[in-house]
């Protein structure tokens, strides 16, 4: 299985960068993993926050293939525990899904096709956090999630 994390808007912190870089090349041990970021809407200011959502909406929906296996990171998605959350990306592997496609919207969230068009949807946390953090949270719930899975002394439960 491949995961693909598409994101909105780059991360303007440093810092932020070179951790969520340090946990998408540990994936690298485990999986095909990329991080793709899409560039933030033009003139976002002179938009409303619903052609916001659509503009960006419409450059996510470019980046999706027919295939993917497509999650949005939502507030009122699912939430799971770092077990759990290993346990669902063994099952989307034992199903055969071939690529997991986990989206990070913009600041408004997503719009109603890309609500359409996706599969599932996965909650981090009921706390508002930034977009930019949550690409780091991600990363290494992923990477906590595989070294579940592989009995590595990684998680402590």
């Amino acid at each position: 299985m491949k995961i693909k994390i598409l994101a909105v808007g780059k991360t303007d912190d440093r810092h932020l960068e070179i951790l969520i870089d340090r946990y998408m090349k540990r994936l690298t041990h485990y999986l095909s993993a990329t991080l793709e970021i899409l560039p933030d809407v033009k003139n976002a200011r002179n938009l409303s926050e619903k052609e916001q959502k659509r503009v960006e909406g419409e450059s996510i929906l470019k980046k999706i293939q027919t295939s993917d296996h497509v999650v949005l990171l939502d507030e009122k998605g699912k939430e799971f525990r770092s077990m759990e959350f290993s346990q669902y990306l063994q099952k989307k592997m034992n199903a055969g899904t071939r690529s997991l496609v986990l989206v990070i919207g913009g600041p408004y969230g997503f719009s109603d096709s890309l609500y359409k068009r996706a599969d599932g949807k996965l909650s981090l946390s009921k706390m508002t956090m930034s977009h930019q953090m949550i690409r780091l949270f991600l990363a290494e719930q992923i990477y906590r999630a595989f070294t579940i899975l592989r009995n590595e002394p990684y998680h402590h439960e």
